[in-house]
């Protein structure tokens, strides 16, 4: 695959065998709910719990999806202190929070889109 735009940005020309892993690095940071944000060429820290994850961007697109994850939690964290499970509940409760921000964050994305008119400047004479 050939990258022109990438390489006419650049001072010296980059090898195709280079263009092509940073390809397939951006190909690998897409997750079933977002985009990893994490550096180029580093392994996921969190074993990819991606709604733990502060580098996960989640997708619009995806709430849906996260919100029924979160009711599965619920539902999990409820089955885990009816059997006595501390330990589980205590990872749920902490992948929950996750998926409550989340949640909140694709919420303040979509409802910021927010247009607001400033008016059109005027010049001011001395007097004012």
């Amino acid at each position: 695959m050939s990258y022109p735009a990438i390489s006419g940005l650049l001072r010296q020309p980059v090898p195709q065998a280079r263009l092509d892993k940073v390809q397939r690095n951006f190909e690998r940071r897409k997750v079933a709910t977002g985009l990893c944000g994490r550096a180029f060429s580093t392994p996921c820290i969190h074993e990819n719990a991606c709604l733990r994850c502060s580098m996960h961007w989640p997708d619009p697109a995806q709430r849906p999806r996260l919100a029924e994850i979160r009711a599965n939690l619920i539902a999990r964290i409820a089955e885990a202190e009816r059997e006595g499970w501390l330990g589980e509940v205590e990872g749920l409760k902490i992948t929950l929070a996750g998926a409550d921000d989340k949640l909140t964050q694709i919420d303040r994305r979509t409802h910021a889109q927010v247009t607001l008119d400033l008016g059109i400047p005027r010049v001011r004479s001395n007097g004012q």
